[in-house]
């Protein structure tokens, strides 16, 4: 990479304002934090562009998918494979070729840009005082930088339509909900604890019971299910960019105000995916016939491991195909996520969604470094104690790869890549740290000041 020098003290001049921002508690009005965003933003998309190194991915697999755009056929099935999700995104790519744009620029404009969109709604997402000041933070965070302006890699994309999402589902001015528990599901095990199996049926399920109570229209229910819908949607189109966004849809149902506006959401949120599946005949040429292989093409994920975390200490830091490790692995993603929604079931659901997004990152058994952006709105929005050591702890991680190892040949290259895939192991202690571990009950502040005013009063 020729401008690593210039990107790393880009990188770290902005991780020192960032932490300069937070010990002074700055606050610069929202467009400051934008203004300073697009300018570093415009400045590393620019040097990339330029640099005679360009990401493999990004040269072989995202630009045929935007050039089949262009000649009329299926991003997914013209690319032979390169691209494993619906075409949403290959549409923008061929959009800006067909503008005349060249592929440097044009792949990475579509990432920086929603990169820069993210600033405003971290902002959103943090409320509060100090909203402006995440704001910022997130407008100079290093390992944001490398994955939308260096590798071009769609995970901001993904993530404004999914944190967009998070802010219409919470509303304006929405106060922090409590978890799972509060709804209809915790309030039909109280009825099963206290009445047993059949009246507790009855209490939820009878007229007049719990679901009907929460199914019936309420005095603001149209607003409620616009709102749900709009986030529904949103959530949709994240799902569009990338699949993994499935992770992020239980905090988002949460968030809503109540069953039938969640009931929405979710029917929205698959609403949009199934309409670009379904009308790939007309914008992306693809035969009917062929809509089948569609769906196994974006089914068909290789089990490559050995990039990251504890699988490279299985294969000697190299990438390989181990079906065993990955389908060990997956498992073991859906029973700490199972975990994770559990521990965290009365926490505000942004606090969950993060602590599931970190606890991916601790067990999965493949991984890209962009995937470390997945949480990254989300602790930078609402940080742990141990937010920042985990930000520049993947941030360097990932620098490393992006800056330094790209300055060699292809053998020093595989041979650094061994040392640096088994040395992320290192993150995965500090990503469990930076969970949201005194954070899983959103109803104790609540309850504490009830009780400390019940007793002001009763003294009084």
């Amino acid at each position: 990479m020729d401008y690593a020098v210039l990107t790393g003290i880009v990188l770290v001049a902005g991780v020192l304002s960032a932490l300069v921002a937070q010990w002074r508690d700055w606050r610069p009005p929202l467009a400051v934090a934008i203004a300073v965003g697009v300018a570093v933003r415009l400045l590393i998309m620019f040097t990339s562009a330029i640099d005679t190194w360009q990401p493999v991915d990004f040269v072989e697999s995202f630009k045929p998918a935007g050039e089949a755009v262009l000649r009329g056929q299926d991003p997914v099935l013209a690319s032979e494979g390169g691209w494993h999700f619906l075409p949403t995104i290959p549409y923008v790519y061929g959009i800006l070729l067909w503008l005349g744009i060249p592929w440097e620029y044009a792949g990475r404009l579509v990432t920086v840009v929603a990169d820069i969109v993210l600033i405003p709604l971290v902002a959103k997402l943090a409320g509060g005082p100090k909203a402006n000041l995440r704001a910022l933070q997130y407008a100079l965070n290093p390992l944001a930088l490398l994955v939308a302006c260096v590798h071009g890699q769609v995970e901001p994309v993904a993530l404004v339509f999914g944190v967009a999402a998070f802010v219409v589902a919470r509303g304006p001015g929405a106060p922090e909900r409590p978890g799972i528990t509060t709804d209809v599901v915790g309030r039909a095990r109280a009825g099963l604890a206290a009445h047993g199996l059949k009246a507790a049926a009855l209490r939820v399920l009878g007229p007049g019971g719990l679901l009907h109570r929460a199914l019936k229209p309420g005095p603001d229910d149209r607003a409620h299910l616009k709102r749900g819908a709009l986030a529904g949607v949103l959530m949709g189109l994240a799902l569009c960019a990338k699949s993994w966004p499935i992770w992020l849809v239980p905090g988002m149902l949460l968030l809503l105000p109540n069953l039938r506006s969640r009931i929405v959401a979710l029917f929205t949120t698959g609403a949009v995916p199934l309409f670009f599946f379904v009308t790939l005949p007309v914008f992306a040429g693809t035969a009917i016939e062929d809509l089948p292989k569609v769906i196994d093409t974006i089914r068909s994920i290789r089990p490559i491991v050995g990039e990251y975390g504890w699988t490279p200490w299985f294969t000697g830091g190299d990438w390989a195909l181990r079906d065993d490790l990955a389908s060990f692995g997956t498992n073991l993603i859906y029973v700490c996520v199972i975990a994770a929604i559990l521990l965290w079931r009365r926490a505000d659901p942004i606090d969950m969604t993060t602590a599931i997004l970190l606890i991916f990152m601790v067990v999965t058994p493949r991984l890209g470094a962009q995937y470390l952006l997945w949480f990254m709105p989300f602790l930078v929005a609402r940080p742990t104690r141990f937010a920042w050591p985990a930000i520049l702890a993947v941030s360097l991680w990932t620098g490393y790869g992006y800056l330094y190892m790209t300055q060699f040949d292809t053998n020093t290259w595989w041979h650094l890549h061994s040392l640096w895939s088994r040395a992320s192991i290192v993150l995965l202690p500090i990503l469990l740290l930076a969970m949201p571990w005194g954070r899983r009950d959103a109803t104790a502040p609540a309850l504490a000041r009830s009780s400390e005013q019940a007793k002001v009063t009763s003294a009084a």
